[in-house]
Protein backbone atom coordinates (compact mmCIF):
# COMPACT_ATOMS: atom_id res chain seq x y z
CA UNK A 1 0.00 0.00 0.00
CA UNK A 2 2.84 2.41 0.80
CA UNK A 3 6.31 2.88 -0.64
CA UNK A 4 8.87 5.53 -1.57
CA UNK A 5 9.77 8.68 0.34
CA UNK A 6 7.22 9.60 3.01
CA UNK A 7 8.09 12.55 5.25
CA UNK A 8 7.19 12.51 8.92
CA UNK A 9 6.05 16.11 8.78
CA UNK A 10 7.02 18.77 11.27
CA UNK A 11 4.18 20.71 12.87
CA UNK A 12 4.87 24.42 12.28
CA UNK A 13 4.17 26.74 15.20
CA UNK A 14 3.99 30.51 15.30
CA UNK A 15 3.59 32.41 18.56
CA UNK A 16 2.79 29.14 20.31
CA UNK A 17 -0.05 28.06 18.01
CA UNK A 18 -0.32 25.66 15.08
CA UNK A 19 0.64 27.61 11.95
CA UNK A 20 -1.97 26.22 9.60
CA UNK A 21 -1.00 28.41 6.64
CA UNK A 22 2.64 27.31 6.76
CA UNK A 23 1.60 23.67 7.15
CA UNK A 24 -0.56 23.85 4.03
CA UNK A 25 2.38 25.28 2.08
CA UNK A 26 4.60 22.49 3.41
CA UNK A 27 2.12 19.83 2.30
CA UNK A 28 1.93 21.29 -1.21
CA UNK A 29 5.72 21.58 -1.46
CA UNK A 30 6.18 17.98 -0.38
CA UNK A 31 3.74 16.64 -2.96
CA UNK A 32 5.14 18.84 -5.74
CA UNK A 33 8.63 17.47 -5.02
CA UNK A 34 7.75 13.78 -5.22
CA UNK A 35 6.85 12.62 -1.72
CA UNK A 36 4.67 9.54 -2.08
CA UNK A 37 2.75 9.95 1.18
CA UNK A 38 2.57 12.16 4.26
CA UNK A 39 2.70 11.45 7.99
CA UNK A 40 1.26 14.18 10.22
CA UNK A 41 1.50 13.95 14.02
CA UNK A 42 4.41 11.55 14.23
CA UNK A 43 7.43 12.00 16.50
CA UNK A 44 8.84 14.69 14.20
CA UNK A 45 5.46 16.42 14.38
CA UNK A 46 5.85 16.91 18.15
CA UNK A 47 2.63 14.98 18.70
CA UNK A 48 3.39 14.51 22.40
CA UNK A 49 2.99 18.27 22.97
CA UNK A 50 -0.27 18.62 21.02
CA UNK A 51 -3.67 18.63 22.68
CA UNK A 52 -6.13 16.14 21.21
CA UNK A 53 -7.94 19.00 19.50
CA UNK A 54 -4.70 20.25 17.93
CA UNK A 55 -3.64 16.71 17.01
CA UNK A 56 -6.90 16.18 15.16
CA UNK A 57 -6.77 19.56 13.44
CA UNK A 58 -3.28 18.86 12.07
CA UNK A 59 -4.49 15.54 10.62
CA UNK A 60 -7.62 17.17 9.22
CA UNK A 61 -5.65 19.95 7.51
CA UNK A 62 -3.13 17.48 6.08
CA UNK A 63 -5.86 15.30 4.54
CA UNK A 64 -7.71 18.35 3.24
CA UNK A 65 -4.62 19.94 1.68
CA UNK A 66 -3.33 16.67 0.19
CA UNK A 67 -6.75 16.35 -1.47
CA UNK A 68 -6.18 12.75 -2.53
CA UNK A 69 -2.94 13.47 -4.37
CA UNK A 70 -0.98 11.22 -1.99
CA UNK A 71 -2.15 9.07 0.93
CA UNK A 72 -2.03 10.43 4.47
CA UNK A 73 -0.84 8.10 7.24
CA UNK A 74 -2.07 9.74 10.42
CA UNK A 75 0.06 9.50 13.54
CA UNK A 76 -2.27 7.88 16.09
CA UNK A 77 0.12 6.46 18.67
CA UNK A 78 -0.38 6.80 22.40
CA UNK A 79 0.60 4.99 25.58
CA UNK A 80 -3.14 4.90 26.32
CA UNK A 81 -4.96 2.37 24.13
CA UNK A 82 -8.25 4.26 24.32
CA UNK A 83 -6.60 7.51 23.24
CA UNK A 84 -4.93 5.77 20.30
CA UNK A 85 -8.37 4.47 19.29
CA UNK A 86 -9.79 7.99 19.60
CA UNK A 87 -7.12 9.26 17.18
CA UNK A 88 -7.80 6.37 14.79
CA UNK A 89 -11.54 6.96 14.74
CA UNK A 90 -11.03 10.65 14.01
CA UNK A 91 -8.45 9.89 11.30
CA UNK A 92 -10.80 7.43 9.62
CA UNK A 93 -13.59 10.05 9.51
CA UNK A 94 -11.14 12.63 8.16
CA UNK A 95 -10.13 10.46 5.22
CA UNK A 96 -6.68 9.23 6.28
CA UNK A 97 -5.52 6.12 4.40
CA UNK A 98 -3.96 4.48 7.46
CA UNK A 99 -2.80 5.05 11.00
CA UNK A 100 0.83 5.04 12.14
CA UNK A 101 0.71 3.54 15.64
CA UNK A 102 3.86 3.52 17.75
CA UNK A 103 4.50 0.90 20.41
CA UNK A 104 3.23 2.38 23.71
CA UNK A 105 5.94 4.39 25.43
CA UNK A 106 6.83 4.94 29.09
CA UNK A 107 4.59 2.21 30.56
CA UNK A 108 6.74 -0.51 28.90
CA UNK A 109 4.20 -3.26 28.10
CA UNK A 110 5.36 -6.85 27.63
CA UNK A 111 5.05 -8.58 24.25
CA UNK A 112 1.71 -9.97 25.48
CA UNK A 113 0.69 -6.41 26.35
CA UNK A 114 1.68 -5.23 22.88
CA UNK A 115 -0.36 -8.03 21.30
CA UNK A 116 -3.36 -7.04 23.43
CA UNK A 117 -2.94 -3.31 22.67
CA UNK A 118 -2.69 -3.66 18.91
CA UNK A 119 -5.32 -6.42 18.76
CA UNK A 120 -7.79 -4.17 20.57
CA UNK A 121 -7.20 -1.39 18.05
CA UNK A 122 -7.63 -3.81 15.14
CA UNK A 123 -10.86 -5.17 16.62
CA UNK A 124 -12.39 -1.73 17.19
CA UNK A 125 -11.37 0.15 14.04
CA UNK A 126 -11.22 -0.79 10.37
CA UNK A 127 -8.50 1.75 9.58
CA UNK A 128 -5.34 -0.01 8.31
CA UNK A 129 -2.44 0.17 10.75
CA UNK A 130 1.23 0.74 10.03
CA UNK A 131 3.13 -0.44 13.09
CA UNK A 132 5.90 1.80 14.38
CA UNK A 133 8.82 0.37 16.33
CA UNK A 134 11.33 2.85 17.77
CA UNK A 135 12.77 1.31 20.94
CA UNK A 136 15.30 4.14 21.34
CA UNK A 137 12.36 6.42 22.21
CA UNK A 138 9.73 4.07 23.61
CA UNK A 139 12.07 1.64 25.47
CA UNK A 140 9.52 -1.01 24.40
CA UNK A 141 10.72 -3.18 21.51
CA UNK A 142 8.13 -4.68 19.16
CA UNK A 143 9.77 -8.04 18.48
CA UNK A 144 9.55 -9.70 15.03
CA UNK A 145 7.57 -12.60 16.48
CA UNK A 146 4.95 -10.16 17.75
CA UNK A 147 4.82 -8.31 14.43
CA UNK A 148 4.35 -11.58 12.55
CA UNK A 149 1.64 -12.74 14.96
CA UNK A 150 -0.31 -9.50 14.54
CA UNK A 151 -0.07 -9.76 10.75
CA UNK A 152 -1.26 -13.39 10.96
CA UNK A 153 -4.24 -12.55 13.19
CA UNK A 154 -5.29 -9.40 11.33
CA UNK A 155 -3.88 -9.55 7.78
CA UNK A 156 -6.17 -6.79 6.48
CA UNK A 157 -5.33 -4.39 9.30
CA UNK A 158 -1.57 -4.62 9.83
CA UNK A 159 -0.30 -3.67 6.40
CA UNK A 160 3.28 -2.72 7.22
CA UNK A 161 5.81 -1.33 9.67
CA UNK A 162 7.99 1.69 10.17
CA UNK A 163 11.07 0.07 11.67
CA UNK A 164 13.49 2.31 13.54
CA UNK A 165 15.06 -0.50 15.56
CA UNK A 166 18.35 -0.18 13.59
CA UNK A 167 18.33 -3.99 13.34
CA UNK A 168 18.50 -4.70 9.61
CA UNK A 169 18.04 -8.44 10.13
CA UNK A 170 14.40 -7.74 10.99
CA UNK A 171 13.61 -6.83 7.40
CA UNK A 172 14.26 -10.46 6.46
CA UNK A 173 12.48 -11.73 9.59
CA UNK A 174 9.35 -9.83 8.62
CA UNK A 175 9.58 -10.67 4.92
CA UNK A 176 9.97 -14.38 5.54
CA UNK A 177 7.46 -14.45 8.40
CA UNK A 178 4.72 -12.40 6.70
CA UNK A 179 5.43 -11.97 3.00
CA UNK A 180 6.36 -9.37 0.42
CA UNK A 181 2.94 -7.71 0.61
CA UNK A 182 3.81 -6.39 4.10
CA UNK A 183 5.17 -2.87 3.51
CA UNK A 184 8.47 -2.42 5.32
CA UNK A 185 9.51 1.22 5.66
CA UNK A 186 12.75 2.32 7.28
CA UNK A 187 12.47 4.70 10.20
CA UNK A 188 16.16 5.57 9.98
CA UNK A 189 17.20 7.70 6.99
CA UNK A 190 20.86 6.72 7.24
CA UNK A 191 19.95 3.00 6.98
CA UNK A 192 17.48 3.35 4.11
CA UNK A 193 19.89 2.00 1.48
CA UNK A 194 20.72 -1.34 3.17
CA UNK A 195 17.13 -1.54 4.48
CA UNK A 196 15.78 -1.42 0.92
CA UNK A 197 18.40 -3.90 -0.25
CA UNK A 198 17.10 -6.36 2.35
CA UNK A 199 13.52 -6.00 1.15
CA UNK A 200 12.26 -2.62 2.33
CA UNK A 201 10.15 -0.47 0.03
CA UNK A 202 10.73 3.04 1.35
CA UNK A 203 11.31 5.33 4.30
CA UNK A 204 9.22 7.42 6.67
CA UNK A 205 11.76 10.16 6.76
CA UNK A 206 12.89 13.15 8.80
CA UNK A 207 15.29 14.33 6.10
CA UNK A 208 12.52 14.39 3.48
CA UNK A 209 11.03 17.38 5.30
CA UNK A 210 14.00 19.38 4.07
CA UNK A 211 15.04 17.51 0.91
CA UNK A 212 11.88 15.92 -0.52
CA UNK A 213 13.05 15.84 -4.15
CA UNK A 214 16.40 14.19 -3.37
CA UNK A 215 14.79 11.67 -1.03
CA UNK A 216 12.12 10.81 -3.62
CA UNK A 217 14.78 10.38 -6.32
CA UNK A 218 16.81 8.16 -3.98
CA UNK A 219 13.83 5.93 -3.27
CA UNK A 220 12.97 5.75 -6.97
CA UNK A 221 16.55 4.65 -7.74
CA UNK A 222 16.28 1.92 -5.09
CA UNK A 223 12.96 0.71 -6.52
CA UNK A 224 14.52 0.58 -10.00
CA UNK A 225 17.51 -1.39 -8.64
CA UNK A 226 19.81 1.37 -9.87
CA UNK A 227 22.38 0.88 -7.14
CA UNK A 228 24.91 3.29 -8.64
CA UNK A 229 22.44 6.19 -8.66
CA UNK A 230 21.07 5.22 -5.25
CA UNK A 231 24.57 5.35 -3.77
CA UNK A 232 25.28 8.69 -5.41
CA UNK A 233 22.08 10.22 -3.99
CA UNK A 234 22.62 8.58 -0.62
CA UNK A 235 26.11 10.13 -0.41
CA UNK A 236 24.60 13.52 -1.17
CA UNK A 237 22.02 13.12 1.60
CA UNK A 238 24.13 11.27 4.16
CA UNK A 239 25.50 14.26 6.14
CA UNK A 240 21.99 15.70 6.32
CA UNK A 241 20.63 12.45 7.79
CA UNK A 242 23.02 12.77 10.70
CA UNK A 243 22.68 16.55 11.03
CA UNK A 244 18.95 16.08 11.69
CA UNK A 245 19.90 14.46 15.01
CA UNK A 246 22.80 16.67 16.11
CA UNK A 247 20.37 18.02 18.71
CA UNK A 248 16.95 16.93 19.97
CA UNK A 249 14.68 16.25 16.99
CA UNK A 250 12.94 18.02 15.36
CA UNK A 251 15.07 21.02 16.39
CA UNK A 252 17.67 20.66 13.61
CA UNK A 253 14.96 19.83 11.08
CA UNK A 254 12.97 22.96 11.88
CA UNK A 255 16.15 25.04 11.74
CA UNK A 256 16.95 23.57 8.30
CA UNK A 257 13.44 24.24 7.03
CA UNK A 258 13.60 27.83 8.22
CA UNK A 259 16.88 28.22 6.29
CA UNK A 260 15.23 26.86 3.13
CA UNK A 261 11.80 28.45 3.56
CA UNK A 262 11.46 31.85 5.29
CA UNK A 263 7.72 31.20 5.77
CA UNK A 264 8.50 28.38 8.24
CA UNK A 265 9.30 29.40 11.80
CA UNK A 266 12.07 27.71 13.79
CA UNK A 267 9.73 27.34 16.76
CA UNK A 268 9.30 24.30 18.98
CA UNK A 269 7.22 23.54 22.05
CA UNK A 270 8.68 23.01 25.49
CA UNK A 271 10.36 20.91 26.68
CA UNK A 272 12.07 21.14 23.26
CA UNK A 273 14.01 24.27 22.36
CA UNK A 274 15.71 25.43 19.13
CA UNK A 275 18.91 23.54 18.35
CA UNK A 276 22.28 24.83 19.53
CA UNK A 277 25.22 26.23 17.61
CA UNK A 278 26.93 22.88 17.00
CA UNK A 279 23.81 21.50 15.35
CA UNK A 280 23.26 24.67 13.31
CA UNK A 281 26.81 24.46 11.94
CA UNK A 282 26.29 20.78 11.04
CA UNK A 283 22.95 21.50 9.36
CA UNK A 284 24.35 24.40 7.32
CA UNK A 285 27.27 22.27 6.11
CA UNK A 286 24.94 19.36 5.25
CA UNK A 287 22.54 21.63 3.35
CA UNK A 288 25.45 22.96 1.30
CA UNK A 289 26.74 19.42 0.67
CA UNK A 290 23.30 18.41 -0.62
CA UNK A 291 23.09 21.52 -2.82
CA UNK A 292 20.13 22.94 -0.92
CA UNK A 293 21.74 26.25 0.03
Amino acid sequence: MFSGSIPALVTPFRDGAFDESAFRKLVDWQIENGSSGLVPCGTTGENSTLSNAEHHRVIEVCVEQAAGRVPVIAGCGSNDTMNALLHMNFSKKSGAAAALVVAPYYNRPSQDGLLAHFSYLAEHSDLPILLYNVPGRTVTDLQPETVCELARRFPRTFIGIKDASADLSRVTDHRMGIGKHFAQLSGDDELALPFNAAGGVGCISVTANVAPKLCAEFQAACAANDLELARELNDKLYPLHYAMFEDSSPGPCKYALARVHPWLSNELRLPLVPCGEKARIAVDAALEHAGLL
